[in-house]
């Protein structure tokens, strides 16, 4: 006797996920295994690049963009065989570690998840070779390249992507740049507001630290899936959500949290404030409850995405 597939709806979220999850890591190792063998046959050197570019992808990350696009692609019904959401997750992965690399070299991080980030690594080899030239400019310049290669692989992914979604993905890339340069902007003049009060009145304009992790993931899940009449559910639900996120890290000393927003956290604001900062989370966890419930999403997937806004919601921005 012949059994038949199960549909998607039948089965459970995490497994249908966690499958295209495994599928977007093999499809990565594959990609930059690829490339590290076509740079060695033209230069030995050049492979260098992207072993480096392997060490800080592969180095740990919640994959929380690749996770966040698969919940929209497939609670917006699409097919978990489908090659080009793997793409797009890969391309979304690679683009975010181009900027990891970059943010690094910004505030001259010394550790990423654990290891010395690529500048310093590079610099100290310049150093420990006794090479020409500044040892610190030597590694910025490095690392840069190797974030280029992170954002050429993404695009070369991404131009193979539908329509629909390939045109995600340029509002996210021009989108993207434009809200870090106004955040790097900001902090230089000592105008930027560790508290998110912009987030919490409805702000759309993006930023560089949780809003390009939402939105247009799920936008182009929507996309890949054909159902572009999702859009402003996901886009509702991506700003509230964000929202959210953005509090928890102020409250937990997210990533992009400095000194002044350390100081605004630990001594000036009390147990009161942390409470209506408790309450202000779980506000916006409801709204985006309430946007999943009246959209057209099976019960299954209204369930997913809920539970990913509380997880997320959860978690350091």
């Amino acid at each position: 006797m012949t059994t038949q597939p199960m549909p998607p709806d039948a089965v459970l979220p995490e497994v249908l996920r966690t499958d295209m999850l495994a599928r977007v890591e093999e499809r990565m190792r594959g990609l930059l295994h690829a490339e590290q063998a076509r740079c060695r046959a033209v230069d030995p050197r050049a492979a260098g690049m992207v072993e480096a570019l392997a060490d800080v992808i592969t180095a740990g990350g919640e994959r929380i963009r690749p996770t966040v696009l698969l919940t929209g692609y497939l609670a917006a019904g699409g097919d978990p065989a489908d090659g080009p959401a793997v793409d797009a997750a890969v391309a979304l992965e690679l683009l975010d570690t181009c900027y990891l690399i970059r943010r690094d070299v910004r505030e001259n991080a010394l550790l990423r998840h654990g290891a010395p980030t690529l500048h310093v690594r590079h610099a100290a080899e310049h150093e420990r070779n006794g090479w020409g030239g500044d040892a610190r400019g030597f590694g910025v310049g490095m690392a840069s390249l190797v974030g280029d290669l992170a954002t050429a692989l993404a695009d070369r992914l991404a131009a193979d992507l539908p329509d629909a979604a390939r045109q995600v993905w340029h509002d996210l890339r021009i989108g993207r740049l434009g809200g870090s340069y106004v955040d790097s902007a900001l902090s230089s003049r000592y105008l930027a507001d560790p508290w998110p009060a912009g987030c919490l009145v409805g702000c759309a304009r993006g930023c560089g630290s949780g809003w390009y992790a939402l939105q247009h993931p799920l936008l182009m899940g929507a996309a890949l899936a054909g159902r572009g009449d999702l859009a402003v559910v996901y886009q509702d639900y991506a700003r509230l959500l964000h929202a959210a996120w953005r509090v928890r890290g102020f409250l937990s000393g997210g990533g992009d949290r400095d000194w002044y927003g350390d100081l605004l956290r630990d001594v000036l604001l009390v147990a009161e404030d942390r409470d209506r900062a408790e309450r202000t989370i779980a506000h916006l966890l409801g709204r985006t409850r309430r946007i999943v419930a009246a959209a057209p999403f099976s019960q299954l997937w209204r369930t997913e995405l809920t539970a990913l806004a509380t997880r997320l919601a959860s978690t350091r921005a």
